[in-house]
């Protein structure tokens, strides 16, 4: 489901969270990057048992994968939108001015996005991969479900390399600095998805930048 516009007119803090370079050491924890999509494989977790009886062998994790397009782009009123194929499903992603207001004018690259809301999914991993060569920037937080909006880091990736997040791993979009594009992606069949909605919990929105 789209919502057209999340943020509306209210008034929150903006927490701006660190930039760094998407390394194989900096992403310890929170995923992998990718060289070959094809190749690499998309962890699928068995599903939490109710009680004290355990998950027979071999189920729980039979959903598999889905993969499909990952479009990403910047609308002309500098409101970021996704469309995932592998899901049906369509999104708004973040703003590109503080509390969602519309550009009216704009020189130059956008150099950071606001953001409203993150996810993570824990029935499966996920990969993001380019399918043209475009720098973006990921924001990431380690699982757990106590996590606060400076727990977020933004993850700067040059293009030659995709994504790949471990299950219970925040995230929201790839983000790119301008235009729009398109990215492969793999995860979870299921595609169980757990939310944070900054401006309820936190009265706030994170602020990534986009450029280095």
């Amino acid at each position: 489901m789209e919502i057209s516009n999340p943020v509306q007119s209210g008034e929150f803090d903006i927490v701006e969270i660190e930039l760094i370079e998407a390394t194989p050491e900096t992403l310890t924890g929170y995923g992998e990057l990718v060289d070959d999509p094809q190749e690499h494989a998309v962890e699928i977790c068995v599903w939490p048992r109710p009680g004290w009886r355990p998950i027979d062998p071999g189920t729980g994790n039979e959903g598999g994968t889905t993969e499909g397009t990952f479009h990403f782009w910047w609308d002309e009123y500098g409101v970021y939108r996704g469309a995932n194929e592998a899901v049906n499903d369509r999104y708004v992603l973040g703003f590109s001015q503080p509390n969602g207001e519309p550009e009216t004018s704009r020189v130059g690259l956008r150099t950071a996005v606001y953001l409203w809301h993150a996810n993570y999914h824990p029935d499966g991993g996920q990969l993001f991969y380019p399918r043209e060569r475009c720098p973006f920037v990921a924001p990431l937080a380690l699982p757990g479900e106590d996590v606060r909006p400076e727990d977020f880091k933004a993850f700067y990736f040059d293009g030659s390399s995709g994504l790949y997040i471990h299950p219970n791993v925040w995230h929201e979009a790839m983000f790119l600095v301008e235009g729009q594009g398109e990215f492969f992606d793999k995860q979870g069949k299921v595609h169980a998805r757990i939310s944070i909605d900054f401006r309820q919990e936190f009265k706030c929105l994170l602020k990534a930048p986009l450029t280095l």
